[in-house]
This record gives C-alpha cells, sequence and structure tokens, in this order.
C-alpha cells in the first residue's frame, strides 16, 4: 500500500506529540520521514524517539525542498503559517496547518489563493470537529428540524493558566511574538466549532481585557455579543483565569434548546414551535410540553490522529476532508473582529475591514515586548 511521506515543521509540544505519534504506526497510511526546528535542542530531542535514517533540518526551507516529503505538517509560532504553507504549496507538498491559519484574515486569504492555485490538499487541524457530541450538533442545528436559532451562548473559561505558562517562552502572550491571547491560542477550536455548527454572525461587539489577570499585554478575558443574519444573537465568554472554569455551550432554536456540558449533549425538545405557539395560545403563562432527552453521540472521536488519517486519505484516495484548509478563514476573521471590536470601541460587521484590522495590530506589535 502507497504511503504518504510526510514531514514536520516545529517540534514543539503539538510537533513532538504529532510525531512520537506517528511513529507509533498510529495510521498506516502515513510515514513519518522527516523533521526541523530551528531549535537544535529540541532537534537533538527529537532524534531520541526517532530514527537515526530520518531527515532532520534546522529550518523549514531544508526540510520542504528535500525532496523526503509529500506533505508537511505546520506547527510553528502562529505568524509563520501561511508564509511556510505558500512554500510548500509552491513545490507541490500538500499542507496540514496547526490552529490557528494565521494572526490576520488578509495573510490567511493569500495563502487560500496559494492553496486553490497549486492544486494542492489543504487541511486544518481543527480536531474538535471528529468530537461526536459536536458533530452531532450540528447535524441538528442544521438538519432544520429544530427550526431556526434563537440563541447561542457559550461559556469556555477552562483555559487555566498560570503566569508561569506565560513567563515559559518569549514569544508567548506578545502582540509581536503570538498576536494575541486566548483568543487566537486557546480559543480557536472553539471558534471555529461557533461558526462550524451555527453559522457566521454578520456583527460583533466585544470587550477584551488585556492583561487583567495574568502580567501580559494581550488579552486573557473576554466577552463578546453576535448577532446574526437571521437576528439571532449571542455570547462569547472565555478567560484563563478562571478556577474552577465552565465549558457549556448552549444553543437556543425554535423547537427547544440543545446543551453541551460536561461530556454529556441535553436535547429539551418542546411539542410545539415557540414561534406558533407564542401567537397561537391563548393563555398568558402556559409552555407547550417538554421532553428532555440525552442525545447519543456516538463514534469516533480520534482529534488530531483523525484528521491526519483524513489528510492522508484525502491525498491517496480523494476521500473528504474533515476540515478543508480554506475554511481557516472563518474562525480568524471571528476573534480578529472580536479583537477589532475591542480596540476601536465599536461594533463591527462582517466581512471585517481587514486593512484597518492590521493597522490596529501593527500598532499593538511596535510596543510589543518580548519578555
Amino acid at each position: 500500500m502507497k504511503k504518504l511521506r510526510i514531514g514536520i515543521i516545529g517540534m514543539g509540544n503539538m510537533g513532538s506529540d504529532h510525531a512520537k505519534k506517528l511513529i507509533n504506526g498510529t495510521i498506516t497510511e502515513v510515514e513519518l520521514t522527516a523533521v526541523s526546528d530551528m531549535d537544535e535542542m529540541r532537534l537533538t530531542a527529537s532524534k531520541t524517539y526517532l530514527p537515526e535514517t530520518f531527515g532532520y533540518f534546522t529550518s523549514a526551507e531544508e526540510l520542504i525542498d528535500s525532496g523526503l516529503c509529500d506533505a508537511v505538517i505546520i506547527a510553528t509560532p502562529h505568524y509563520d503559517h501561511p508564509r511556510l504553507a505558500i512554500q510548500a504549496f509552491s513545490r507541490g507538498l500538500h499542507v496540514l496547518c496547526e490552529k490557528p491559519a494565521g494572526v490576520y484574515t488578509k495573510q490567511v486569504r493569500e495563502m487560500n489563493e496559494k492553496a486553490q492555485e497549486s492544486g494542492v490538499v489543504f487541511c486544518m487541524m481543527f480536531n474538535q470537529r471528529t468530537n461526536p457530541m459536536y458533530r452531532k450538533m450540528r447535524e441538528l442545528v442544521q438538519g432544520g428540524e429544530l427550526g431556526a436559532i434563537k440563541r447561542v451562548n457559550w461559556i469556555i473559561t477552562d483555559w487555566y493558566r498560570t503566569q508561569a505558562y506565560y513567563d515559559s517562552g518569549s514569544w508567548r502572550a506578545t502582540w509581536a511574538g503570538e498576536g494575541g491571547g486566548v483568543l487566537i491560542n486557546q480559543c480557536p477550536h472553539n471558534i471555529d466549532l461557533l461558526q462550524w455548527i451555527c453559522g457566521m454572525p454578520s456583527k460583533v461587539r466585544a470587550f477584551c481585557h488585556e492583561g487583567k489577570w495574568h502580567d501580559i499585554e494581550v488579552e486573557d478575558d473576554v466577552t463578546a455579543y453576535l448577532e446574526f443574519p437571521n437576528g439571532s444573537t449571542g455570547v462569547f465568554v472565555t478567560t484563563t483565569a478562571d478556577l474552577p472554569g465552565t465549558n457549556r455551550l448552549e444553543i437556543t432554536l425554535e423547537m427547544g434548546k440543545l446543551v453541551c456540558e460536561h461530556g454529556k449533549l441535553t436535547l429539551h425538545k418542546l411539542s410545539q414551535n415557540e414561534r406558533d405557539y407564542c401567537f397561537k395560545s391563548k393563555e398568558g403563562f402556559t409552555n407547550p410540553s417538554v421532553e428532555v432527552s440525552v442525545v447519543p453521540a456516538e463514534g469516533d472521536n480520534s482529534q488530531h490522529m483523525g484528521i491526519i488519517a483524513s489528510f492522508a486519505k484525502a491525498i491517496l484516495h480523494g476521500t473528504p476532508l474533515i476540515a478543508d484548509g480554506e475554511e481557516g478563514i472563518h474562525s480568524l476573521m471571528l476573534s480578529n473582529a472580536m479583537h477589532l471590536s475591542s480596540w476601536i470601541g465599536e461594533t463591527v460587521e462582517f466581512p471585517i475591514d481587514e486593512d484597518l484590522y492590521l493597522y490596529e495590530l501593527k500598532k499593538r506589535i511596535s510596543s510589543s515586548k518580548r519578555k
């Protein structure tokens, strides 16, 4: 059986974790053949669990030009994702990119254009799309049986981080090194799921508190109000400072409510459409009956390895991707909109003004301080 030869660019936490799993033969269609990292200590560490015959490179460019790979996984700091992906596309290599796709949408738009021109497979590491609960929520919401969305609320505050975490790297939690805080680092998966399940909002008003709970220059506490094209509304709340944290996604629709919390998906289903009931009922304080049930959400929850397997099968057999790379711009635009709204103190409509966002980001980069 033909195998896909993959190289990993960036051997930090995620890159090294992928390497350890792939070298153990977790995915039969994939052969890990090369790794690269600018930090020679990381490369040396990787040699303790990878074969000596591997390609080891101190630059991504060397790995891309080595001829040892058919595809690459990009697991570097955020700003480098589009640049490295474009280089790989130009060499005819398929690309699987860690989240986020980049730091600002103007950068990622070029990335997407080059992906289309190249004709290679481009995939995003949105591993939470493999979670059966979120897949079931998307099916129920977009299937129409519960009617239109009226409201969505996501409180996702179980991203607790200490000051030691932020102090562990000079690039962490800086505008110049990371391009943001909780929105760009911890929450890209949640923001992707929000738009994947509910669709993109039409406008956002956000409040991003920078260095509220930690000694950092980027946001560690966010509350955002969303409006969607059909008039439904939403609230997205996140922080890296709550103990204990909460992870509750609640979607209210015309025919009931979905609640995802504590590893369980609960459906509160109305016997009648609320919109019909509201105007046809002759009583002022009555409610239609509600049936509460735990929704079975079974299936493969293969996370990162599931995305990599899907990537390999798309290249080798033409099967659909779990997360097409070009979709990465949607969640990034949503987080960019939250930042921009907070920076200028106004409601931001979609599509956002990409030039204004980049202008505001560059102002913050110019005064950014590496630790």
